[in-house]
């Protein structure tokens, strides 16, 4: 059976931001409090013309110059956001005419709040160990919905990731996944009707029975069911929330803080929802080295993880530098960019 690899991978992230402490100025809150709490220090914010179809077009666009495999031979796509920009119109199905993909591909958006776009690569991933395709691709992506004044506001962010997978033998095969499962259950610690512009959130219990159980019995269960041990991981990526439960999880189960920094991007970006684990996973591409192993674990509230052990085929390498000046908001700015004014 051929196991599939990563051969071509992008991100995509607005050059807009804004600083942590500006939202806690503007509703009265500490800064240096909300900064130790969560650890991130400011969060990307989407410019007025992008959502999460065009973060996912530039991602792809990137992954795909990234692996020069032709875009014809690409029979699969998955996208995975809570914020497609339509109610009924296909995401992938955009893209594949964006990115010329075959239009005889299996196509699909998907949803399952911060995992979806795991959820896509374990998709692709099986398609690929079936020989039912050659090359797919998984993207995660979203302009992460938060209401003003809300906890959430401090950390839901935008960006993209994307993964194009093909074969092991190929000659730019990466990184290779070695095993996948998932773990689920209906824990309802964070949802959004139909008609609601904003999720909301159980608190405090998206921490415990949330975040921390699902994340403690999927690394449990992918580390038995691959006989490994965690001291022989190079690299770990968890989904990043925030900067804290990722830390505190991490140590718990034994892992390092060593092990944790490659794909640590929480601090700096916020979080990407969809993408977060992705984005983490791709910055540990640009640095990792032959034959270092993976372990990456997203998370989707609700709920569920997806979990990979990855092995490095070559050493990475880093994608073009982004050369765009970074542009910090004042807190209207950022209402009117992240689309309050209009909720």
């Amino acid at each position: 059976m051929t196991r599939s690899a990563i051969v071509g991978f992008g991100a995509y992230l607005p050059k807009y931001r804004i600083k942590i402490a500006d939202i806690a100025r503007h509703w009265k809150q500490d800064p240096a409090a909300l900064l130790a709490s969560l650890g991130v220090v400011e969060k990307s914010v989407p410019g007025l013309d992008e959502d999460s179809f065009t973060f996912a077009f530039e991602a792809g666009k990137q992954a795909l110059e990234n692996s020069g495999v032709p875009s014809a031979q690409i029979s699969a796509i998955f996208v995975g956001s809570e914020s497609h920009p339509y109610a009924v119109k296909p995401t992938s199905g955009m893209l594949v005419s964006a990115l010329n993909i075959d239009p005889f591909s299996h196509a699909s958006d998907l949803e399952f709040a911060c995992k979806a776009g795991t959820a896509g690569l374990q998709m692709v991933d099986s398609f690929i160990r079936s020989g039912q395709i050659k090359f797919g691709f998984a993207i995660g992506t979203d302009t992460a919905q938060s209401k003003p004044g809300d906890a959430l506001e401090y950390t839901a962010a935008a960006g993209a990731a994307a993964l194009l997978l093909g074969p092991e033998t190929h000659k730019k095969a990466l990184c290779r996944i070695d095993r996948t499962l998932s773990f689920t259950t209906d824990t309802p610690d964070f949802w959004r009707a139909a008609d609601e512009p904003y999720p909301r959130h159980a608190g405090r219990f998206t921490g415990e029975p949330g975040y921390f159980h699902h994340i403690r019995e999927t690394v449990g269960a992918i580390v038995k069911a691959s006989n490994v041990k965690l001291r022989d991981i190079a690299h770990v990526v968890l989904h990043m929330p925030n900067a804290k439960f990722p830390m505190r999880i991490a140590k718990e189960c034994g892992i390092t803080k060593e092990q944790m920094s490659a794909g640590f991007v929480v601090p700096a970006i916020g979080n990407t929802y969809s993408a977060c684990s992705l984005i983490g996973l791709v910055s540990v591409l640009e640095k990792a080295k032959k034959d270092e192993r993976i372990l990456l674990v997203s998370y989707g509230s609700g709920a569920g993880c997806d979990a990979f052990l990855l092995t490095m085929l070559k050493n990475g390498s880093p994608l073009p530098k982004d050369e765009r000046e970074r542009s910090y908001l004042k807190y209207d700015e950022y209402l009117e960019h992240s689309g309050a004014l209009a909720a």
